[in-house]
């Protein structure tokens, strides 16, 4: 009997199942809890007398922690070189869009009773917090459904360029939030504002490559190696301008190595 040898793939796919991603697993239960302890609470009848206004605060607190949770994600990266988060951004993302797209059926459809003209009425006169919401979530729509890998193949360096809209939805959302509060509320959407303010700072480029520069100097780190699918893919590139244009296909490791190259430098 023979043994096959193990191609570098297969042997990154072994480690890949043996390695649980306990963080991200931590991340997806608390993300989700805001839901389960919601559910428990109306099944007890202690959710509140007002159920509606419940629903709709909860829902639309938990969508903006998890939007600004998920655009910390890269910051992080940045300035504490924790990769292991960058893990953490698609599932993060993808909870704040749940939670704001049943935001929105509470609103539309407990709290309006699917009164598309009263809503409309509402929010051109008198309540613009409305419209920056609904500008939100159709933000987050494309963002949410291209945040899979065969996206992000099909996209390229688009795919990046897209999903760099998910700080508008954040501005957005605190917009949506600071709109509707009370004067004596104010504070937590402020607080919100100014979290997405500092994420955006540093992720303006010279920022960022100083405080990139700064970190390995202080750990004695050298610069991350570009991921090796990557240069395989330009090594390809290369080969086949020598060759007459032809080029094989990248094998499926390559394009995984390309996909992570994408989005460890959003």
């Amino acid at each position: 009997m023979t043994m096959e040898p193990r191609t570098a793939g297969s042997e990154r796919a072994l480690r890949r199942k043996r390695n649980i991603n306990w963080l991200w697993w931590v991340a997806n239960a608390a993300a989700a809890w805001p839901l389960v302890l919601m559910i428990w609470e109306y099944n007890q009848g202690t959710l509140g007398i007002d159920i509606v206004n419940a629903v709709n605060n909860r829902t639309g607190r938990t969508a903006i922690i998890l939007l600004v949770a998920s655009l910390a994600c890269t910051p992080l990266n940045i300035l504490f070189g924790w990769r292991q988060v960058l893990t953490l951004r698609k599932s993060l993302g993808l909870w704040a869009f749940f939670y704001a797209l049943l935001h929105l059926l509470n609103f539309v459809g407990l709290d309006y009773a699917f009164n598309f003209s009263q809503i409309f009425q509402d929010a051109v006169l008198s309540k613009p917090y409305i419209v920056a919401g609904l500008a939100c979530l159709l933000v987050l729509i494309p963002l949410a459904i291209t945040s899979t890998r065969g996206w992000m193949r099909r996209l390229g360096q688009n795919w990046k360029r897209l999903h760099r809209l998910a700080y508008a939805a954040g501005v957005l959302a605190v917009l949506h939030f600071l709109w509707q509060a009370k004067a004596a509320e104010r504070w937590e959407p402020l607080l919100y504002a100014v979290g997405l303010g500092l994420l955006l700072f540093v992720r303006i480029p010279s920022v960022r490559h100083w405080i990139v520069q700064t970190r390995r100097a202080v750990t004695g780190r050298s610069a991350t190696p570009r991921p090796e699918g990557a240069q395989m893919v330009r090594t390809g590139d290369r080969a086949a301008k020598h060759s007459g244009g032809q080029r094989s296909a990248p094998q499926p490791e390559v394009q995984a190595d390309v996909v992570t190259d994408i989005v460890t430098e959003m």
